[in-house]
């Protein structure tokens, strides 16, 4: 009898399921046996990155509540058998249970291991947050560049998840997935500028509503947005959206040039599909463009699309219309009472419709970032009711853009440049490195009009006698020149600082300077922009008795492209509170050769008493 009842038992007890510590060692020997914590998904859930040493690793992720393990931060391996061995832990733990906060690394080891059975926590916390975040579809994002944001000159980049095709208006109520500096208000620019270039900031992802985004980027900061959906599949969609759960209110180190939005965008696409092999790509700089781009060749992004910012719409209302007929816009939105006046009902009913939509639209422009204004509100709704009575009469065209001129279509960020010099008798090569992003000069497509933005431009320059020497080094440079006329008031601006070679008493020194300006911008006839600018400079020369000089001047110059070449010319002037003066004419010609090549020609002739100094140079430019 107790032989027959033998076999019964031992069926028994091996149906039970084992202890959570003898599953987790289990478990932890099909680990070690594949090695696991080697694996690139495992990695990347980790944000773990190769160490100064070999074989050595650390994590990203720069919070000790996204370990388990003690040495988590730095050790992958112990990371992964303290994940094994919380998976265990007993189900009333909730929320707080380790299935329930790392979501993606249990869905990942389930598929690589035979985990057994584990306990059933009630994550009810997770269960709330995917009934809300429901995607079918991916989309990378590109607000354009914003020169008066520090954080935002270069561009950004963000995930829209998209519940259904998001097309008609409905991805409004998609996602947008974004990660940003968390910054101190009381921060002033300087400040701000510095602790994003050291890492001062902590980071975080953020979860919300599209519509928002909208709103920040093309109507109060007036930003065009590139949308650029990708090909992840289903798998891949909820990977990532696991991932993102895992990471709520995790801290990462931010760097404005690095570990930044793009760079961290790039790491949850490496998580949503492993083997991309994207962050690889920058391991000195992320410019947002840059990402971009390589996301495509990653063969990601299968179409793209243009939002454009309430300027950029308003601008081409404004061009739509007859030069004769725009004084309507400014007088009808002083007065709508004037949609009355029997010249404006004796236009064509086209004409007048686009007149008060024109005029509603710079209505609601002038007052971005303004409070309400109950007068300029009632306004504004006069507008629209006789917009509504034109509604039949209003041409429904859509913003005209070219894709060709798309950002991701510009130059390469970075540029090489090798040049042969003349000046005052000698002859030299110089050799330039410039780690981003673009000159007045170079090719525009993709890129604001009238926007240089420059950062790290060394060049060097290498004497006939073999002597290689420092000729430039600009740290920041600068510039907006945005055209006026009687619709927009943008004021122009430059600011640049670094050290460059100027003639005192005869010689030559190096001198460290800053400069900047503020002026106002027009457009020409032929879509050339003159410009002038009251500037001031501070700098540091020896060749001066007091070597810390200031000084007030004046530039102005004029910019326009004559086909596959663009004209600069600048004058400048300025004097020092020492009493000395220096005046310069500065002639620049740019020819694209392609995309990502051209040839420039600079003629800089300097009047820096006693003496003046002609310079003449070609260089060949290569972008990457």
């Amino acid at each position: 009898m107790i032989r027959a009842l033998v076999p019964i038992l031992i069926t028994l007890l091996l149906a039970q399921p084992l202890p959570p510590a003898v599953a987790a060692e289990g478990a932890w020997a099909q680990a070690r046996a594949k090695a696991l914590w080697q694996r690139e998904a495992w990695l990347n859930l980790g944000h773990y990155k190769s160490g100064t040493w070999p074989d050595t690793w650390r994590s990203h992720a720069d919070d000790a509540r996204f370990f388990l393990a003690e040495r988590g931060r730095e050790d992958p391996r112990a990371e992964l058998q303290a994940t094994l061995e919380a998976f265990g832990e007993p189900a009333t733990l909730g929320d707080e249970h380790a299935q329930c906060r790392f979501v993606a690394r249990l869905t990942w080891l389930r598929n690589e291991l035979d985990l057994g059975e584990l306990p059933q926590p009630d994550c009810a916390a997770y269960r709330e947050f995917r009934q809300q975040v429901q995607a079918t579809q991916a989309v990378l994002v590109f607000p354009s560049y914003y020169l008066n944001s520090p954080s935002s000159m270069f561009g950004h980049t963000l995930l829209r998840l998209d519940a259904g095709d998001a097309d008609g208006g409905s991805e409004y109520l998609s996602f947008a997935l974004n990660f940003g500096a968390l910054v101190d208000a009381s921060d002033n620019g300087l400040f701000y500028a510095f602790k994003g270039l050291t890492g001062g900031y902590r980071g975080q992802f953020e979860v919300d509503q599209y519509y928002k985004k909208i709103r920040d980027y093309n109507r109060d900061e007036n930003r065009d947005i590139w949308e650029y959906p990708l090909n992840l599949d289903a798998a891949e969609i909820e990977r990532l959206i696991q991932h993102l759960w895992e990471l709520r209110g995790i801290n990462f180190a931010y760097y404005f040039f690095d570990e930044n939005c793009s760079y961290r965008i790039l790491e949850l696409l490496e998580v949503a599909r492993p083997g991309l092999e994207l962050t690889d790509q920058f391991p000195l700089t992320a410019i947002p463009i840059d990402t971009v781009r390589a996301v495509q060749r990653a063969g990601l992004v299968r179409d793209k699309h243009f939002r454009p910012a309430h300027g950029t719409v308003l601008r081409q209302r404004i061009a739509a219309l007859p030069p004769a007929r725009r004084g309507w816009i400014t007088a009808l939105s002083a007065d709508p009472e004037r949609f009355n006046d029997a010249e404006l009902q004796s236009l064509d009913d086209a004409t007048r419709a686009r007149l008060v939509d024109a005029a509603y639209k710079y209505l609601r422009y002038t007052q971005t970032g303004a409070g309400r204004d109950p007068t300029l509100a009632a306004r504004s709704f006069q507008l629209l009711r006789a917009l509504q009575q034109q509604a039949a009469a209003l041409p429904r065209d859509a913003p005209n853009v070219d894709p060709a001129t798309s950002p991701d279509l510009s130059h390469g960020s970075r540029r090489l440049a090798l040049g042969l010099w003349s000046e005052e008798g000698r002859e030299y090569l110089s050799l330039g490195l410039r780690m981003s992003l673009h000159s007045l000069v170079e090719n525009r497509t993709g890129f604001p009009i009238g926007a240089q933005i420059n950062i790290g431009n060394l060049d060097l320059r290498l004497e006939d006698d073999g002597q290689l020497d420092l000729n430039r080094l600009d740290l920041v440079d600068i510039i907006s020149l945005s055209p006026r006329d009687r619709f927009f008031k943008p004021l122009s601006w430059a600011v640049q600082t670094g050290i460059d070679r100027q003639w005192t008493d005869g010689h030559e020194h190096r001198v460290a300077q800053v400069n900047g300006g503020v002026g106002a911008t027009g457009q020409t006839g032929s879509g050339g922009l003159v410009y002038a600018l009251a500037t001031s400079r501070v700098e540091h020369n020896h060749g001066f008795d007091d070597p810390l000089q200031p000084a007030l001047g004046l530039r102005a110059g004029g910019l326009q492209d004559v086909g596959l070449l663009t004209l600069h010319w600048e004058l400048g002037a300025e004097r020092f509170a020492n009493g000395q003066s220096r005046t310069r004419v500065d002639l620049r010609h740019n020819l694209r050769l392609a995309r990502h090549q051209a040839l420039h020609l600079q003629v800089l002739w300097r009047d820096q008493q006693p003496d003046d100094t002609l310079a003449v140079g070609l260089r060949y430019q290569y972008y990457y």
